[in-house]
């Protein structure tokens, strides 16, 4: 991975000040990988709507993990790591989602995961889209029901049509970090191929949202 002088500079940075807040009661990250369920064994559920919200429940697994999570926060705040802790240093949103002028992502976040070899924090994640979530989309503090609801909603989705939800949860290249998410955290369930089938089979299926 290659670093411009201000970008190594600001990875240094955090990972100093990442170890020294995070090497004291760390849990021992990288959990056993955990499949998802196929569309066809849900074919069972012979209630088509029901069928349908069982998909989106199972698809919850990936969108309520920490992997997704930590940069859809409804406080313009991300977190970060396995527990979702705040994030060191602090950052905030600010216009566009890529963190305020003077201390952009950019500044730590790379195109790739790097290995840091730090006793706190074991790599730096990285993505050449890196950002935030928009504020549209803050899933943080929601219940997957209300998390459905808000990914049908063109004012709440980035202003995406079903077919665009599913083309976007199927293909981003950022969505799929989550199975790629560097050294010291754990990957998002399943594949992100599994996760776009289950989201495109929920939304043939009615896109209806679980009640619980």
């Amino acid at each position: 991975m290659s670093m411009s002088p201000s970008m190594a500079l600001g990875a240094a940075a955090f990972v100093f000040a990442a170890s020294a807040a995070w090497s004291a009661g760390i849990s021992a990250p990288g959990a056993p990988e955990r499949p998802l369920r196929s569309v066809a064994s849900f074919e069972g559920i012979r209630n088509q709507a029901e069928r349908s919200a069982a998909l989106f429940t199972e698809a919850g697994k990936v969108i309520q993990s920490p992997r997704c999570l930590n940069c859809h926060p409804a406080t313009r705040t991300p977190t970060q790591g396995d527990d979702m802790r705040q994030h060191v240093p602090l950052m905030v949103a600010n216009d566009g989602n890529h963190g305020p002028k003077g201390l952009p992502c950019a500044a730590c976040h790379g195109s790739d995961n790097a290995r840091t070899f730090a006793a706190g924090i074991a790599s730096v994640p990285g993505n050449a889209h890196w950002q935030l979530a928009p504020i549209e989309m803050a899933w943080q503090g929601l219940t997957l029901p209300q998390i459905c609801a808000q990914l049908k909603d063109p004012r709440r989705n980035g202003s995406r049509s079903l077919d665009q939800i599913v083309t976007h949860m199927n293909t981003d290249h950022l969505v799929g970090w989550a199975w790629d998410p560097g050294e010291g955290r754990t990957k998002a369930p399943g594949t992100q191929k599994d996760f776009g089938a289950l989201i495109e089979a929920w939304v043939k299926t009615g896109a209806h949202c679980p009640t619980a």
